[in-house]
């Protein structure tokens, strides 16, 4: 329909199957154009496959972008930050070393192989620190948080409410508190909502049964604004930079983050910082309700975005 633009990413591996790298030249070459490469929900969790990857992609400037989930550590599962809350609930436990131990072997691929690696959805103060560790080091790797991860913790799974069941785990405070520091400080580039709208019958389950995910899109900048900007840990060049500069970099996506000025591209948004509202799920543009802000005072900052030029979304005032 014109409102936003589209662009696919490609299967590291053949069928997600982690067992046989995927025709990434001639996704490469197609009229696609792809650049990015990610088994999504699934970790490419074999050393050699990465590497064969992230040299096979240098050749083109494409990045490997990697779902951090040690399968031995983390099976299918695991629903729960492992610690206190999941012994108690009697969850079975996703640990952090899970998600860190993944991303230290990924960059000292990526520093042999002196290629891209990009890391999706850090959750985990111990990842953190990985990235920083290699980013000192030089390593050409970038990351991202999702909203979600900047302010619910695991306590919200004390509910049992499969809404909250999210890959990777929601985690307690400190995991929090670790990840809006390394949002302002740089050490993770950008923000990507992990936006993941389930039917209702996927969401009614047990929590150890039910689907992994939660709506993310509409909340995004209200959650980044309460949680960075409402904090003055960022401000509002510093959260640009993060939603929309370094994600239009990092996905070599030539039209968007640009400056505002004459001759740009004119995709924007136009935002009231001051405006708020309760999270009305029932009122959500999405037709799947797995909502985790429901019922929550978040800033409303979003009034009108504009798509090549047109408006494409404007608030009802």
């Amino acid at each position: 329909n014109g409102h936003a633009e589209v662009v696919p990413v490609g299967a590291v591996s053949k069928g997600l199957a982690g067992a046989e790298l995927a025709e990434l030249g001639l996704m490469a070459r197609s009229s696609a154009g792809v650049r990015i490469f990610s088994d999504d929900g699934h970790c490419v969790a074999d050393a050699r496959l990465m590497r064969r990857a992230l040299e096979y992609v240098r050749a083109f400037d494409g990045v490997i972008a990697q779902h951090a989930q040690d399968p031995q550590l983390a099976g299918p599962g695991a629903c729960c930050h492992e610690g206190e809350i999941s012994g108690k609930l009697g969850l079975p436990g996703w640990p952090a070393a899970a998600e860190a131990g993944v991303v230290a072997r990924d960059v000292q691929i990526a520093e042999l192989t002196r290629s891209r690696l990009h890391i999706c959805h850090v959750s985990c103060a111990e990842t953190v620190d990985v990235i920083r560790w290699a980013k000192q080091r030089g390593v050409n790797v970038t990351a991202e948080v999702a909203p979600h991860h900047l302010m619910l913790t695991t306590s919200e799974v004390v509910s049992f409410d499969p809404t909250y069941k999210v890959n990777p785990p929601l985690r307690p405070d400190e995991h929090v508190e670790a990840v809006r520091e390394a949002l302002a400080d740089g050490t993770i580039d950008a923000v990507a909502t992990d936006h993941a709208p389930h039917a209702r019958h996927d969401k009614e389950h047990a929590f150890a049964e039910a689907a992994f995910g939660m709506l993310g899109l509409e909340t995004a900048l209200a959650v980044v604004l309460e949680t960075m900007i409402n904090s003055a840990r960022m401000n509002w060049a510093e959260l640009a930079k993060r939603m929309s500069i370094m994600p239009a970099h990092i996905a070599r996506l030539a039209d968007q983050g640009r400056a505002l000025v004459p001759g740009e591209p004119a995709n924007l948004v136009l935002v009231d910082p001051a405006a708020r509202a309760i999270v009305d799920r029932d009122a959500s543009t999405s037709l799947s309700r797995n909502n985790p802000w429901h019922g929550r005072e978040l800033p409303d900052p979003v009034v009108a975005t504009i798509w090549a030029g047109r408006i494409s979304y404007q608030k009802q005032l």
